[in-house]
């Protein structure tokens, strides 16, 4: 084997190997499988979610205990009809009647409480999964930006899948518990009803079966814990490689891919079949036990029999009720898993649920009038993703109404970072952001969201529709409006080439367009939005000329109005700027039109001619001096 598949191969223990890394190529994805078995925080704030169907959880309750209270008589109406229908060798037929009619109802009423039972935690279950979903969809809607951008979406679709389904088994099974405790407690306190010394000598072989699980537990649910995170790996690998096939293709690395795939896969093969292997080994343990304490039952309850020490219905019902007996010492060690694990998703459901909102309405705050002017301010901000390492360093400047600024600089400088803050995705840490004359923070998200239509780099096109996704920004938008969008950019021609026009479905991100009709569409759904703002952050960047041209054209039919603010590196856009703000290492370095700065000779000049002129016809020393600039960003 290689040494670079060596370096991948990993084992799954607790005894300090290295464990698995989540897929090909990344950083490993870490989940507790298992919590505490009880774990009073996350079954205090589950509950909030039952309350609403606490009635339902009631009645499955109380049917599951009527269930189980006829599992315990039928053992015993066979003991009467033996005991009492057939009395030296006659049959009574009297009591025969009434051991069959107490038969019957008992299989009825056992029928009827199951169903009961099934179909109504069933329906609770559901609910309560659902209201979980939707409560979870809803606050992952508001968490701000900062919490997205150190999260994996991969985590959070295991806690809004994965996690919810471990929470719907663990209500199925919890109600199921209590009649499994109920069943075996009663069963035997019924045996020593029946008989108190074969009773005893019954539950004899339970500290067999107790010394038992004490050796199997640990190593079960180690074998459990590696069969998850192995599985958990193998997914995440094939996952990547679909998503990256092309890249996978592109670099022929298609044959080591599948070696390091196998190598997974067969690592994920061993620890399912070891704990296969323990989750099967207690079935013919509990057989052999269920079998020896039968065995016991038939020799010594016979000669109890013979010695007219016991009734042999008595003796019958020990052999049903042994039977019973080990059933739900199985269920509930199974059920013991499944709550450990339920204690660990329901953590990380409330985890999710608990994430703090940074980025909150003030209690005080206003709506963004349909009639502010426009402007944009940056009053001495300071801002940074982490408050220690600044992004931007005591920025001011001021856009006009109807004005279009572009920003410039080199990578790093901060031009993004100053966009996101217009639409307040981050809060500041000094000065600040203002919008119509307003601070942000004393606007509703919402109203600035209305007043601000932003076109990214890489535009973000939904599952559905052309016309969906078109008036996404603004829902009540016709299809009138619409198309007379489409026709302002230079989207109309393409979509109406399109299999359904408008009413074309477009694939996941829309993967059937091209990145240029993506971004012609992007700009479309901007001009529909008819919002005072328009943000363009490197929205030309990925584009050919041809569709380059159609934007310009665009561009002045969307800034017309309207207040632009621009990150390009494209010359048509830069030039076609009132004004051009120059950042570096996030602070503001020069601001004037084009040729004001290109007449300065400064870090501008510098850029531009690196981007748009000949490298033959730029002085070395001019070159050295614009790319160290650049570099040091």
């Amino acid at each position: 084997m290689s040494e670079e598949l060596e370096t991948e191969r990993h084992d799954v223990n607790d005894q300090g190997r290295r464990p698995p890394r989540a897929v090909v190529g990344s950083h490993r994805i870490e989940e507790d499988m298992f919590g505490r078995f009880f774990d009073g925080r996350v079954i205090s704030r589950i509950w909030e979610f039952v309350h609403p169907y606490r009635v339902k959880m009631f009645i499955a309750v109380a049917a599951v205990l009527v269930f189980t209270g006829t599992q315990l008589l039928i053992p015993l109406i066979i003991r009467y009809a033996i005991d009492n229908g057939m009395i030296a060798g006659t049959v009574d037929q009297s009591a025969l009647i009434w051991a069959v009619a107490a038969f019957v109802a008992a299989i009825l009423i056992n029928y009827g409480a199951s169903y009961l039972q099934e179909m109504v935690v069933g329906q609770a279950a559901e609910n309560v999964l659902f209201d979980i979903r939707r409560a979870m969809f809803e606050h992952l809607q508001h968490v701000s930006l900062s919490f997205m951008d150190k999260t994996e979406v991969g985590r959070l679709m295991s806690r809004l899948q994965g996690d919810v389904n471990s929470m719907q088994e663990f209500l199925e099974t919890s109600v199921i518990s209590v009649g499994d405790l109920v069943l075996l407690f009663g069963i035997v306190g019924v045996m020593l009803w029946l008989d108190f010394r074969l009773g005893l000598l019954t539950l004899s072989v339970l500290p067999v079966l107790f010394i038992v699980r004490v050796f199997w537990l640990p190593r079960a649910r180690a074998a459990f814990m590696a069969a998850h995170e192995t599985n958990s790996v193998t997914n995440g690998a094939l996952a990547e490689a679909i998503h990256g096939v092309r890249a996978v293709q592109s670099m022929d690395r298609q044959q080591v891919n599948f070696q390091l795939y196998d190598d997974k896969a067969h690592a994920n093969l061993k620890t399912h079949l070891t704990a296969a292997k323990y989750a099967q080994v207690m079935v013919p343990i509990v057989d052999t036990l269920t079998g020896g304490a039968m065995a016991v039952v038939v020799v010594v309850g016979g000669s109890m029999v013979l010695n007219g020490g016991l009734d042999v219905g008595v003796m019958v019902a020990f052999l049903f009720y042994i039977q019973r007996f080990f059933d739900p010492i199985r269920s509930l060690t199974m059920q013991y898993s499944v709550m450990q694990r339920a204690m660990a998703s329901g953590k990380r459901l409330i985890d999710v649920l608990d994430v703090r909102v940074d980025v909150q309405d003030a209690p005080d705050a206003v709506a963004l009038s349909k009639d502010m002017d426009g402007s944009v301010e940056f009053d001495d901000v300071t801002f940074g993703y982490n408050p220690k390492q600044p992004v931007l360093k005591n920025v001011s400047f001021r856009v006009n109404p109807g004005e279009t600024v572009a920003l410039v600089g080199p990578t790093g400088s901060g031009k993004s970072s100053a966009m996101a803050l217009i639409h307040r995705f981050y809060d500041i840490q000094q000065g600040r952001v203002l919008v119509g004359g307003h601070d942000v923070r004393d606007l509703t998200q919402q109203s600035l969201g209305e007043q601000i239509a932003m076109v990214l780099q890489e535009p973000f096109l939904f599952t559905g529709t052309v016309f969906e996704n078109i008036r996404y920004h603004k829902t009540d938008a016709t299809m009138e409006q619409v198309v007379e969008a489409a026709k302002a950019v230079g989207a109309h021609d393409f979509i109406t080439t399109l299999d359904g026009g408008y009413d074309a479905m477009l694939g996941e991100r829309g993967g059937n367009l091209s990145l240029g009709q993506r971004q012609l569409i992007s700009f479309a759904r901007a001009l529909v939005a008819d919002a005072k703002i328009l943000v363009l952050d490197e929205a030309t960047a990925n584009i050919d000329s041809y569709t380059e041209m159609l934007i310009q054209k665009a561009l002045v039919r969307l800034l017309e109005g309207r207040t632009g603010l621009v990150i390009a590196h494209r010359l048509a856009t830069i030039r076609g700027a009132d004004r051009i703000i120059v950042l570096q290492n996030g602070q503001l370095v020069e601001t004037g039109d084009h040729d004001e700065l290109m007449d300065m000779g400064g870090l501008y000049s510098k850029l531009y001619n690196l981007n748009y002129a000949s490298f033959d016809d730029i002085p070395d020393d001019e070159l050295t001096a614009a790319a160290q600039s650049h570099s040091t960003t």
